[in-house]
């Protein structure tokens, strides 16, 4: 009897260990397959694009030399980051000489008046990188405090959509260089002082990244409050709910995914506006470093706007991805984070 039951725990055994391998081979078949598409494709993608654009780069030939490769453009990458490095310590080396020169004041005067100087240096890539992010944060948040509001009441009411649909739709596809002129000339005339908070050139270019962000969000928050479910208005409308109250519980948390839709599609065209506008309003930002290089016609000229035409694709990617996260922190439609 006892051997019966041996042999029948041993064949239990190997059935089971046969069972834990098939498992285990078919969990690293499936992770090795997620692998290969969450990294091993767009790996593959990148290094073929990398390629190409190494063989091709090298039969263009410009007013300024050969249209710069991967390596060229990765050599002024780094002389970027060397150049921001250095300036940096010309910084800390004006402040520390301003303390010394204070010091020696006081030790001679101690009721002398003490003056801190800003420093004047040169902006640096990164530091235009950082002027750009403040100037489209600026635009894109008036536009957002404006157009969700205007989207709300005309979503809840015909009438009213029917009303600003015509001038929305009348001024959506204007280019931002047609809007600039006139953002440049109200500016110039309005924004008038002797010690301005802002400079005119910002200024200039976070009114136009607003007045381009505006459309898509007021037209997509117009259509998620217009589709909320009809039985929960009904039900607001038996509790009697006031207009506050149904706006706040029932119709904002229904149109958020349409609303995260919008704000997405107005930060990518305010984030494309902006170069464009700052070009031309010359402020000191992505936009203006990439006028000044090609104004410049040095040989290193092209390779640095290819640093910048990456850098504004990935700060491009990284705001959308960080749209995403909001969307599914504040949306109940957590699948948006996959699309």
């Amino acid at each position: 009897m006892s051997e019966a039951i041996q042999k029948d725990s041993a064949v239990n055994m190997r059935l089971l260990e046969r069972l834990l391998g098939v498992l285990s081979k078919e969990r690293l078949s499936n992770v090795g397959n997620a692998l290969t598409k969450s990294l091993g494709i767009p790996l593959a993608a990148i290094g073929i694009f990398l390629m190409l654009w190494s063989v091709l780069a090298a039969q263009v030939e410009t007013s300024l030399g050969v249209l710069p490769g991967p390596a060229k453009v990765w050599e002024q990458a780094l002389s970027l980051v060397d150049e921001h490095k250095a300036e940096r310590q010309k910084e800390v080396a004006f402040y520390e000489r301003q303390e010394k020169r204070n010091a020696a004041k006081l030790v001679k005067n101690p009721d002398a008046k003490i003056k801190i100087r800003p420093y004047t240096g040169q902006a640096t890539f990164f530091d235009q990188i950082l002027t750009s992010l403040l100037t489209v944060a600026t635009g894109f948040l008036i536009a957002s405090l404006v157009a969700i509001p205007i989207g709300i009441v005309i979503g809840m009411s015909q009438t009213l959509y029917n009303a600003f649909n015509p001038i929305i739709q009348l001024f959506k596809p204007v280019s931002p260089l047609a809007w600039l002129p006139i953002v440049t000339m109200v500016v110039s005339a309005v924004y008038v002082s002797q010690d301005p908070f802002f400079a005119k050139s910002f200024l200039t270019s976070a009114i136009t990244v607003t007045l381009c962000c505006l459309w898509p969000t007021i037209i997509n928050t117009a259509v998620g409050v217009s589709s909320v479910d009809k039985d929960l208005i009904n039900v607001s409308r038996v509790l009697r709910l006031p207009w506050l109250t149904k706006t706040l519980k029932i119709v904002l948390p229904s149109s958020i995914p349409m609303m995260f839709t919008g704000l997405r599609l107005s930060l990518s065209i305010g984030w494309m506006v902006l170069i464009a506008a700052e070009m031309l309003a010359q402020n000191p930002g992505l936009g203006k470093f990439v006028w000044d290089e090609f104004q410049n016609g040095s040989s290193n000229s092209l390779a640095r706007i290819m640093v910048a035409v990456l850098a504004i694709g990935f700060i491009g990617f990284l705001l959308d991805r960080g749209m995403l996260m909001l969307q599914q922190k504040f949306s109940w439609d957590k699948s948006a984070v996959l699309r």
